[in-house]
């Protein structure tokens, strides 16, 4: 039987960061804590949100003891209420918003023949609700500062690839990402830069084994946490519109291990 491997951290640092202010969404859990973690440690300044209350204040009390400034907001991104809810957070606490991490996501969904509206609604329409919102108060904010401002969302392989039972799920995604490159364009002349990173299988605890996938692992938080801050740094200056896939190889494969056409 297979013996899980522990977590490696990662190292890597973008002094850049350091002291700049970053609206982490979807932070009460799962990558949105490895993202939250991982700009800590780069020393910056964060806000973090969800719907889930006491599971968020846990992670923001935890990043406070260990030395990082961290603000909890309780909010529901897909209203113009929750997201101006953040960004009045930010703005107070911080005075700015340098970098807006789009993490926050709701999963189910149904196979597209069952797909009934109320589903569809929570699924689509919610997901780029979620993004939407807070995206353009903090890109209005960024233009009018008229300094560089960094905006990231988090989508999904299946953005690119069908999850099999995912349908408003992976449209949602799909939507993302072309609202990706379209804020690029738009946002550019302003010095903002849109990118979109898309995991793949992420797993919160240990490393496994995946013989489907080229790497042969299943990611972790740290390895898409690594990917947002690095296009959140100079590092990637000349990056913007950009859908960067951290998914051990999978979307790269024409066919999983095992079938040939």
């Amino acid at each position: 039987m297979e013996t899980p491997q522990p977590f490696l951290k990662v190292s890597t640092r973008f002094p850049d960061l350091s002291g700049k202010v970053a609206i982490v969404t979807g932070a009460s859990r799962g990558i949105g804590v490895g993202i939250a973690d991982f700009l800590a440690r780069q020393g910056m300044l964060l806000v973090l949100t969800a719907r889930s209350e006491k599971a968020g204040e846990a992670v923001a009390a935890g990043l406070r003891a260990a030395g990082s400034s961290c603000v909890w907001e309780t909010a529901d991104l897909a209203t113009a209420e929750g997201a101006q809810k953040v960004f009045n957070a930010a703005i107070e606490n911080y005075g700015r918003v340098d970098v807006l991490v789009n993490n926050a996501a709701y999963m189910h969904s149904k196979p597209f023949l069952r797909l009934d509206e109320e589903t569809y609604v929570t699924s689509f329409e919610r997901n780029v609700r979620i993004v939407y919102k807070l995206s353009y108060l903090t890109a209005h904010h960024m233009a009018e500062r008229k300094e560089s401002g960094v905006i990231v969302h988090i989508s999904s392989v299946g953005g690119l690839r069908a999850h099999q039972g995912l349908a408003g799920y992976d449209a949602s995604k799909g939507a993302i990402d072309a609202l990706t490159r379209s804020m690029a364009i738009d946002c550019g002349r302003y010095g903002i830069r849109v990118n979109a990173v898309a995991p793949g299988q992420i797993r919160q605890n240990v490393y496994r084994r995946l013989d489907a996938v080229p790497l042969s692992r299943v990611g972790t938080p740290e390895d898409v946490a690594a990917a947002v801050a690095f296009l959140a740094s100079e590092a990637a200056a000349y990056i913007t519109g950009q859908v960067r896939y951290v998914d051990g190889g999978l979307t790269a494969q024409l066919t999983p291990p095992g079938i040939s056409i």
